[in-house]
């Protein structure tokens, strides 16, 4: 059995793929859990700037399972009402795999190289940013299968397309272009396919050229940004700027702003 998940590492840029390319990298317990060990080894390390995930084959991920949805929707059926716990905290747990990628320290790109349908779609919407294939399939297709979404779907989508672009998709389970995911904001770029990991590997690059702790930082602060007010958010930046003027960074970054050269950040 081939490894379910690559990791590839360039300098301070890792990329990890979901490698099950003839099943449309469908997301699996194994697969699930090759990838939370493999993201919590990552989140211990300082030197990591950041990560792209992506999808072997053409696809980035055709979702959940069908078996694993089958097993449940059966045992749902089979005992219903008394099934009903064993399955919440059999998907939740399930859930908590995949998007362990938000617990990563360091900025994240999805490389939505071919089609991310349902929980594959949400693996890349808990990533920070996202570069898609022009003609990829994007689409949460939950309400077409008879289920309500999960993997974050309901709170990840409004945030990024607002709440009436975020209603249509998950109401109707429609599939769109990564072009027009482009064009209401679900992704940050669309690109041809052959150019979509180029890009992102490029991105990556001009991310890890800069300040390190400083962008932990902006992580930290975008994340709890939805849910404070403007006092509060200036109380969190200046506490986290005042912990970036005592890095060695800082001192790197004006002095190299003052020669007028690029700054080779330590992390420190």
């Amino acid at each position: 059995m081939p490894e379910l998940l690559l990791v590839e590492r360039d300098g301070h840029v890792v990329v990890l793929t979901l490698n099950d390319p003839e099943r449309r990298n469908a997301m699996t317990r194994a697969m699930g859990e090759a990838f939370g060990a493999a993201v919590a080894e990552l989140a211990r390390d300082d030197s990591l700037r950041c990560v792209v995930l992506t999808g072997a084959g053409r696809g980035f991920s055709a979702g959940g399972d069908l078996g694993m949805i089958q097993d449940q929707a059966d045992a749902g059926r089979a005992n219903p009402g008394t099934a009903q716990h064993g399955i919440h905290d059999t998907m939740r747990s399930f859930y908590g795999l995949f998007l362990s990628v938000r617990e990563l320290r360091c900025p994240t790109i999805a490389a939505i190289n071919g089609a991310a349908i349902g929980a594959g779609l949400c693996v890349a919407l808990g990533c920070d940013m996202r570069i898609a294939s022009e003609e990829a399939k994007l689409g949460l297709s939950f309400t077409r299968l008879g289920l309500h979404p999960g993997m974050g779907a309901t709170w990840t989508l409004p945030r990024l397309v607002g709440p009436a672009h975020a209603a249509e998709l998950l109401y109707t389970g429609r599939t769109l272009t990564g072009a027009e995911a482009a064009r209401i904001g679900l992704v940050n770029r669309a690109v041809p396919a052959a150019e979509v990991v180029p890009v992102a590997r490029e991105l990556a690059g001009a991310i890890a050229d800069t300040a390190p702790i400083a962008n932990r930082g902006v992580k930290r602060a975008l994340a709890r940004s939805a849910g404070v007010t403007l006092d509060d958010q200036l109380g969190f930046e200046a506490g986290v700027q005042a912990e970036t003027f005592a890095s060695e960074d800082a001192r790197e970054g004006l002095a190299a702003a003052r020669e007028r050269r690029p700054a080779k950040f330590s992390g420190r």
